[in-house]
């Protein structure tokens, strides 16, 4: 059985079946998506539909973003934040334009599974971090989940000659062998492929504005990505902020 993980997805239903079909996951693989499914691109409501299908096929594990924070919301019938519809929220909404009774429920159930972070053998598989030195399950604001950028700044600050021994260490990085994050894009340090410091890695090669969809084998580090999500919607927007 092999584990991938894949980073944030926007609503670029093209660019998530083109990693997908590149991989070719056998049934007994297993998919962890890292969240941030909606908002940005045109097709958030035929993304949610393709990773429920693929739920019905693969061992998939879904984690909650911040933006499907906030369609889930919308789609529970609160009113929409204006700061998400400033950020990609407002292609989501027309994406579900409508969208029937029964479909919102089968919508809001798969929302309502989501989970705020997976861990197993040493890994963590999360959003956006964490702050409590003791791991997310003592985080006294589940909100960091799907909003904190300190613990990839942290990662990216280390110094790498500092030994792991050393009371300068950051201490949330010895929690974990390995810990994988969305959220923040790859595209904001001038990269469209993942990064990695000291045991973070970031999956968020940017789909929301110029970068891909990626994928990644978590054994052996390999990574399928799609084309560069803009021209795969020619004439859209994207995420503009």
């Amino acid at each position: 059985m092999k584990t991938y993980v894949i980073g944030d997805i926007h609503g670029a239903h093209r660019a998530l079946q083109q990693v997908i079909q590149q991989v070719g996951p056998g049934s007994g693989d297993r998919l962890i998506f890292l969240g941030d499914y909606v908002d940005g691109w045109s097709q958030s409501r035929q993304v949610m539909e393709y990773l429920m299908e693929l739920n019905a096929r693969h061992n998939c594990i879904f984690i909650r973003g911040n933006h499907d924070a906030w369609c889930e919301e919308w789609l529970a019938g609160m009113d929409a934040d204006p700061s998400w519809l400033m950020h990609g929220g407002r292609a989501t909404v027309e994406s579900y334009s409508g969208i029937g009774p029964m479909e919102r429920i089968r919508h809001l159930a798969f929302f309502g599974r989501m989970q705020p972070y997976f861990e197993e053998d040493g890994r963590l598989f999360i959003h956006a971090g964490f702050s409590s030195m003791h791991g997310p399950a003592m985080e006294h604001y589940e909100s960091n989940f799907f909003w904190d950028r300190t613990l990839w700044e942290t990662a990216l600050a280390t110094d790498a000659r500092i030994p792991k021994d050393s009371i300068h260490y950051p201490r949330r990085l010895l929690l974990y062998q390995e810990i994988y994050i969305g959220h923040t894009p790859t595209t904001n340090y001038g990269l469209d492929t993942p990064m990695h410091c000291c045991n973070v890695w970031n999956i968020d090669t940017g789909a929301a504005f110029t970068g891909r969809v990626s994928m990644m084998d978590i054994a052996t580090k390999k990574v399928a990505q799609s084309d560069i999500v803009q021209r795969l919607y020619p004439g859209e927007p994207g995420r503009n902020r």
